[in-house]
């Protein structure tokens, strides 16, 4: 069963992972004879491979990015280099959960190319005078949802890349602590820690830009 992010004020207008069968590992069997046969080269079965898995993979991705196009490219970046090494697959783990490893580690090279201080802080502030901070009701409420959504991922993006992995596998993403840890190679207490540190960061600098009220 996959956890609800606890703290609803941090995680707004980001939709709840439903992975397919291939996902939850009902299709594991026919999974498991598809990753056979593309090993041996077999190229229909890596196209049938594709399709059961790929929305499950993007939905990963968007949910580390916080951008449906980006996330859409990374994914097909994903998959060319999952297709390069599948020899390297050794069944340990689901296909799908090899999957979303090699996505992880794409998007996190995405993050280390794209991230400067800088750019990542002059974005924030240009949030924060386009929104004037706060929460509004009425019409406006939905633009203020996709502002605030787009505020979670900019403070994501100042954090440190442990941290981040963490709050979002399991706060926005929902993913079980004992799939996000292994996903993460540590233990579910550091995940714990991890993600509690990013949390308590994340809070304060919404409290700072008036998104939320400051805790008593």
């Amino acid at each position: 069963m996959q956890r609800q992010p606890t703290d609803p004020a941090l995680v707004v207008a980001l939709p709840r992972a439903t992975p397919g069968s291939a996902a939850n590992g009902d299709g594991a069997p026919r999974l498991d004879a598809l990753v056979a046969a593309a090993r041996r080269g077999d190229l229909d079965a890596w196209s049938r491979l594709y399709l059961e898995t790929f929305d499950a993979v993007l939905k990963h991705v968007c949910f580390l990015t916080g951008d449906a196009a980006l996330a859409e490219d990374l994914a097909q970046d994903a998959y060319a280099r999952a297709m390069t090494n599948i020899g390297q697959y050794d069944g340990r783990a689901s296909f799908v959960s090899w999957l979303r490893g090699i996505a992880l580690n794409v998007v996190r090279m995405h993050w280390r190319r794209s991230r400067t201080t800088d750019r990542v802080h002059d974005r924030l502030r240009t949030l924060a005078d386009v929104t004037h901070g706060g929460v509004t009701q009425g019409p406006d409420r939905a633009h203020q949802q996709d502002q605030r959504m787009r505020l979670l991922y900019e403070l994501l993006a100042t954090l440190p890349e442990n941290l981040r992995e963490a709050f979002v596998l399991r706060e926005v993403e929902g993913m079980p602590a004992s799939e996000a840890a292994a996903q993460l190679g540590i233990t579910e207490g550091n995940l714990a820690v991890r993600a509690s540190r990013a949390r308590a960061r994340i809070r304060q600098e919404l409290e700072r830009l008036g998104w939320t009220e400051a805790s008593s």
